[in-house]
């Protein structure tokens, strides 16, 4: 069975935060909230040193693309959906068995 590897970035802008403590107790329940609502891997992964903008890196695994790529488009409407940010960007990737 071939195994899909979707990873999704997703590029944010907080607004009433002044510090990277702020901006540590913004990132950390939308992490929390993805990894359980999804069960997909996601971490900040860039811009730690912005205390207004985060990179989000989400990424899933299964055997079907489709799959995939509806848990990683859920994932980008619920962080799009969040009052305390704007959703600068988000890039999608798809990685399978052809990509050797």
């Amino acid at each position: 069975m071939p195994v899909y590897v979707g990873s999704l970035e997703l590029d944010v802008l907080f607004g009433d935060v002044h510090s990277l403590k702020e901006k540590r107790s913004v990132v950390r329940p939308v992490i929390a909230e993805l990894r359980k609502r999804f069960e997909v891997a996601a971490a900040e992964a860039g811009y730690q040193d912005l205390h207004r903008r985060a990179l989000i890196g989400v990424s899933a695994v299964a055997g079907d693309t489709e799959h995939v790529r509806q848990v990683l488009s859920a994932c980008e409407r619920l962080v799009a959906g969040r009052p305390e940010l704007e959703l600068l960007s988000a890039r999608h990737r798809m990685f399978g068995p052809e990509d050797d």
